[in-house]
């Protein structure tokens, strides 16, 4: 497995000779190279300040980089032992976001920065996986009303997509009616693998290509199969931007299911795509790089789709980056993860990013099955052929060799299954490629059982063969129904059902408490991430299957991958009504408006709970809610200093800090005995006790921003976790002018842990006035 290293320098004011012409010819002569089997990608971060001093020196910082890497490659052949044979490799050079470069240096070379006046640490680069015609209503919007009217619609917001590309032809992308491009947009259309400057347009302003860190690991890309282009070859790209900014398409459908009017969140928004994604991943080095271009080009906002585990924020790439591109006033939206419904799973857990999970719909796309014995089933599918007639079933051993039930590649047997419909459970392969190898196999049809984790979640696919996918508790009768006999079953379609109860969190949806920073709750808030319907390549088949020669211009996807887009798309809506706000204050608008009821009235069920009620460690604050988020009533912003003060009470160094803030110059209070994780301005409230101790309390400070009425009272209003006493001072805050800021304590006291047999307890605090409900939930941990 490839690892990321960050290396951190921070230089002195101490001369140091710059060679660079020479060193940069040799630089051309490495890229034709095959590197040797040692050697790696680095990420290296440096302190801006003394960048930025050196750029009167050389004309530009790259001089400066090149400088070092001619230093290292010295100094690692002054070391002795055997000559190096490819000098350092440079690939990328950051300044915005973060500040520093990424370089492929050998073991020697990376062991010769420790020379280097400033050095350290170093951690490898690594590959990243990538983690809407119904979803504008259910969240509330309506043309010409609300945050869909026609002025805050006219206003322009840029949001970028780190993804897997883009699809410029698409009709979600055609500029017709725009305006021009707005004069501080500095970005640019990179040509590449077909793709022409042509293909930007005033609706998708900016694209570009980021591919060095992803060859550097897993080797040349295949131009027959991807592009070294910003253009789209999965459709991971394409359906995330469509979603954040996609044009409104009337009768968008995929094979007639779910049929509607397809479009973007905020719809009117440019686009500019970062394509930093590919079929084996996404390399952090390309990721930094893409947030870095994305915030000197000039976006608003940032949608990525994508993350690895959860890691400590000084060596998380997208934390670092995304830390500068919020000093730069630019909302980031981040996906939570599909590593549900385990608890500790959640990813992008930075308290400067906005981590989404995903829920469902109101919308399904319902199937039956009908066994022979009479009983039926429902679950889901998106296959757009005719009903089965009733077929034999085969499963396990009727149906071939050792692997048989998860239908895994060469475990059928043809003689076996022919005819048959085969049933296959979740996992270790793709729930597509399960029916691929059905069909490949001669069989007629397929179920699709979930295991235990998945529970009653229902994922809809567009299969390649006659297929539906079902909950856990149908799966357990029908293996029963298999093993008493004789068995049959037939499969019918029923297309687009609406009314389903929902929000319902997926069982996909990664969980927390965080595994590092549990002091916040993660995620923040959950949006519409099962069966999102948007636009898709059409050179890419609905499944991605080779073997699949169907051509849609809309697919059905699942996962935070596309509820993350979601928010992004809300986030633009509200920068458009508030263009004064700060990132922190969008996203406090988000979660103290957020809902935690579903639209039958009960609390919001969880599908990897077997269907009891969700909890914020999988929704955060809960259901987003835009146009309640448009007039929140109050606001708990949060600036650098506090950020970087958090980090201070997390006992971080001043070197750690330095690779989250890029600077040197800041140092923590003397007085870090009162500094405290909880104290951070979060709209939140993350409580972790000791479950052995005879009394624990916590008191935790927080200052709210009137954003409503001028004059106003607000109440405060708590919901106890169980085991634990909450105490707010002052209970009543009157605010006499807009902006105005108040603040209050909030005291938690809980005996020894007797009460619950769980790990958590949750509850909530409600400032209440006359019109607004501000919330922000509670979650104890008991460790």
């Amino acid at each position: 497995m490839f690892v990321l290293i960050y290396i951190l320098l921070f230089q002195t004011a101490d001369t140091m000779m710059f060679r660079t012409s020479l060193l940069l010819l040799a630089f051309m002569a490495a890229a034709t190279s095959i590197a040797s089997t040692d050697r790696q990608t680095y990420v290296v971060h440096m302190d801006k300040t003394r960048i930025t001093s050196l750029d009167g020196i050389l004309g530009d910082s790259r001089k400066w980089y090149e400088a070092v890497m001619d230093s290292i490659n010295e100094l690692s052949i002054q070391g002795g032992g055997e000559e190096e044979t490819s000098p350092p490799e440079l690939l990328y050079t950051y300044e915005t976001a973060i500040t520093g470069f990424a370089a492929r240096l050998s073991i020697k070379q990376l062991q010769a920065l420790n020379k280097v006046e400033g050095f350290l640490s170093a951690v490898p680069d690594e590959l990243l996986g990538l983690h809407t015609t119904r979803s504008p209503q259910f969240l509330g919007l309506h043309t010409g009303r609300g945050l869909w009217n026609a002025h805050n619609l006219a206003t322009d917001v840029i949001i970028g997509i780190v993804d897997t590309g883009i699809w410029p032809e698409h009709v979600s992308f055609q500029d017709r009616g725009m305006s021009p491009v707005p004069s501080q947009w500095k970005g640019a259309c990179e040509e590449g693998t077909k793709f022409t400057h042509s293909n930007c347009n005033k609706k998708l302003i900016g694209a570009r290509v980021f591919f060095k860190g992803y060859e550097a690991i897993r080797g040349r890309i295949n131009e027959l199969v991807d592009f070294k282009s910003a253009r789209d070859s999965l459709g991971h790209g394409t359906h995330t931007a469509s979603t954040a900014a996609g044009n409104v398409i009337p009768g968008a459908s995929l094979f007639g299911r779910g049929k509607g009017f397809a479009r973007g969140m905020r719809y009117t928004s440019r686009i500019a795509a970062y394509k930093a994604c590919y079929a084996g991943g996404c390399a952090n080095s390309d990721i930094l790089a893409a947030i870095d271009q994305a915030v000197s080009d000039g976006v608003d906002v940032l949608s990525l789709s994508v993350g690895g585990d959860s890691k400590p924020y000084h060596i998380d790439s997208i934390a670092i980056a995304s830390f500068g591109a919020v000093q730069n006033g630019v909302f980031v939206s981040c996906s939570a993860g599909n590593s549900g419904p385990s608890s500790s799973t959640v990813a992008n857990s930075a308290p400067w990013i906005m981590t989404v999970a995903a829920s469902s719909l109101d919308r399904s796309f319902p199937t039956i099955v009908k066994l022979g014995n009479g009983e039926t089933f429902h679950g889901a599918s998106l296959y757009s052929g005719k009903a089965t007639k009733q077929l034999l079933l085969a499963y396990g051993e009727t149906a071939g060799r050792v692997g048989v039930n998860y239908c895994i590649g060469g475990t059928l047997s043809p003689n076996l299954v022919k005819g048959k419909i085969v049933v296959c459970k979740r996992g270790v392969n793709s729930r597509v490629v399960k029916g691929e190898q059905v069909k490949m196999a001669g069989g007629a049809g397929m179920i699709l059982l979930n295991t235990e984790a998945q529970g009653e979640e229902l994922v809809a696919d567009p299969h390649v063969l006659p297929a539906i996918s079902l909950g856990a508790s149908a799966g357990k009768s029908i293996i029963n129904y298999i093993n008493s006999g004789n068995s049959t079953a037939s499969i019918v379609f029923r297309g687009t059902a609406y009314g389903n109860p929902a929000p319902v969190m997926a069982a996909f949806s990664s969980r927390g408490p965080a595994s590092d920073g549990p002091y916040v709750i993660k995620p923040d808030v959950t949006a519409p991430g099962v069966n999102i319907l948007a636009a898709w390549p059409p050179t890419v088949s609905p499944t991605g299957l080779k073997s699949d020669n169907r051509s849609v211009l809309f697919d059905v996807l699942s996962g935070t991958s596309m509820s993350c887009p979601h928010v992004s798309g809300l986030a633009a809506l509200l920068k458009s009504v508030h263009k004064d706000w700060s990132p922190a204050a969008i996203k406090s608008a988000l979660m103290t408006t957020a809902y935690t009821l579903d639209n039958k009235g009960s609390p919001i069920s969880d599908f990897g709970s077997g269907g009891s009620s969700a909890t914020p460690f999988a929704y955060g604050s809960g259901h987003v809610d835009p146009e309640k988020a448009s007039n929140p009533g109050l606001i708990y912003d949060i600036t650098t200093e506090d950020y970087l003060n958090y980090l201070c009470s997390l006992n971080y160094n001043s070197s750690q800090i330095a690779r989250v803030s890029r600077r040197i110059s800041f140092t923590c209070p003397n007085d870090t005995v009162h500094l405290q994780p909880g104290d951070l301005n979060y709209p939140s409230f993350a409580v972790l006790f000791n479950g052995n101790a005879q009394k624990n309390r916590a008191t935790y400070k927080r200052s709210v921003t009137n954003v409503g009425y001028p004059t106003t009272t607000y109440v405060a209003q708590v919901q106890e976790p169980e085991g634990v006493s909450v105490m707010v001072k002052p209970n009543v805050l009157k605010f006499k002018e807009l902006n105005q800021k108040l603040s209050y304590k909030v005291s938690f006291v809980a005996s020894r842990k007797t009460s619950t047999s769980s790990s958590w307890s949750f509850g909530s605090l409600v400032w209440v006035s006359r019109k607004y409900r501000v919330r922000s939930p509670i979650a104890v941990t008991w460790q």
